[in-house]
């Protein structure tokens, strides 16, 4: 296998953005899973007091979670004291779930290099899964995601700017016809959907009517190029020429990051008929930004609930059916199989145990043949990392958010350097990098 001509990155520097993410952001995120997980407790607490009469069982079952819960609030605490003064990393304990060997394997090999407390050891390594075990170790909390309220209330106020794009893909729907016959204005929303992926910036669509999409050809696409100002490295000329090869040749698109809004774009563009895979769910979350299967079908029934997100006077009754017919479209591709899962694949459940594995990316086709082999079908894999160039067709979207940066030209490192910027880790800065694979 591939062996880094360098050494991985680390948190031994002081100045870099993974020693401050072992003393600042993950302490945060622990202390956040035990803030939350202790109102469960205080909820089922009360819980189990008012069922004591009326119904025993239930009122021992809620108990017993709760002293499983303080167990593991506890084993939470222990891990961020042990964290912050640089003790070993633990070995996960059997738990019943996935590559627990195989990462316990890697660790060894850490400590034979005195590689293996949390100050010392290699990135990739230390982001890893010891709270699902905890989890997992408890009867009545195994499977929990300790993310999901986290994820769920970040979606609920994106609300409004939700219905906002709902509303602007109906209007892009209603003038598909038209938008089909003009590839200037298809490549202009194209970049805009781009844009929107790497700094996650929703207000770029919400507003785009017919007379915006005039609009953005003339002044919204000097905004545009204002903006290529903060790309480092811009390929998205030569993606959007790819794209267009892609006609009539009945590909399908892997989205390595779940973004239906980008995937319903691709139904705009003319004689392609791409089918769009999202192909890494994790099969369980690390960190607050994972996907799960469980997500993925929760996106689609929150979306499609009338009570998902809070009232809000401003939303229009037009909004709340956009969305209802946004959504109802994408359900519609997801039981025609034009969106799929890549767990719903065949052998998919196994195919992406990988992605929670504790792997370089780089060694994909070693240690999972048949998802690289997956991958390597695909007309276009869109993903927000870049460590597959080469592969088959990709285009990385990476928002600069930590050291590494790949593909920048030297002098303009340099040069924001000189100035003094954060770059690499401010998320100002951002990367579109497309590489259209290996010639068959």
């Amino acid at each position: 296998m591939f062996q880094a001509p360098y050494p991985p990155y680390d948190p031994t520097d002081k100045s870099g953005f993974s020693y401050d993410t072992v003393v600042k952001r993950w302490p945060i995120i622990l202390t956040t899973i035990i803030d939350h997980v202790h109102r469960l407790l205080h909820d089922m607490t009360i819980e189990a007091q008012h069922a004591r009469n009326s119904d025993a069982s239930k009122a021992d079952e809620l108990s017993k979670k709760v002293t499983e819960g303080q167990e593991v609030i506890s084993q939470i605490s222990g891990l961020k004291y042990r964290m912050a003064r640089d003790h070993e990393l633990d070995d996960i304990p059997q738990d019943g779930d996935i590559l627990v060997a195989e990462y316990n394997a890697d660790l060894e090999s850490l400590k034979q290099s005195s590689l293996n407390t949390w100050f010392k050891a290699p990135w990739l390594y230390a982001e890893y899964r010891l709270i699902r075990a905890y989890f997992n170790q408890k009867t009545s909390w195994r499977g929990f995601d300790p993310f999901s309220a986290q994820k769920e209330e970040m979606f609920k106020n994106s609300g409004a700017a939700i219905y906002q794009i709902a509303t602007t893909m109906h209007e892009l729907e209603s003038e598909k016809a038209k938008l089909q016959g003009d590839p200037d204005k298809l490549e202009v929303l194209f970049k805009e959907l781009i844009q929107m992926c790497l700094w996650l910036d929703l207000s770029l669509l919400t507003h785009l009517s017919p007379s915006d999409i005039e609009h953005l050809q003339t002044v919204g696409k000097e905004a545009q190029e204002a903006r290529t100002e903060f790309i480092l490295k811009d390929d998205q000329g030569a993606v959007w020429s790819y794209i267009k090869t892609l006609a009539n040749q009945g590909k399908r698109l892997d989205f390595l990051f779940t973004d239906f809004v980008f995937a319903d774009f691709w139904s705009l563009i003319p004689h392609t008929s791409l089918k769009s895979c999202f192909s890494t769910p994790k099969l369980f979350p690390w960190f607050v930004s994972d996907v799960t299967p469980t997500d993925f079908a929760k996106t689609i029934s929150s979306l499609l609930s009338a009570t998902f997100f809070p009232p809000n006077s401003t939303t229009s009754p037009d909004s709340v059916a956009h969305l209802q017919q946004m959504v109802t479209r994408w359900q519609n591709y997801i039981d025609k199989g034009i969106f799929t899962l890549a767990t719903d694949v065949n052998n998919g459940q196994k195919m992406t145990e990988f992605w929670n594995g504790p792997w370089p990316y780089w060694n994909m086709n070693e240690l999972a043949p048949e998802l690289g082999q997956w991958l390597s079908g695909s007309g276009l894999v869109i993903f927000k990392v870049s460590p597959l160039a080469g592969s088959f067709p990709l285009l990385s979207l990476r928002t600069n958010k930590a050291d590494v940066a790949v593909g920048i030209d030297e002098k303009v490192a340099e040069d924001l350097d000189n100035r003094g910027e954060n770059w690499r880790v401010s998320g100002k800065y951002a990367l579109v990098s497309f590489l259209a694979g290996k010639k068959q």
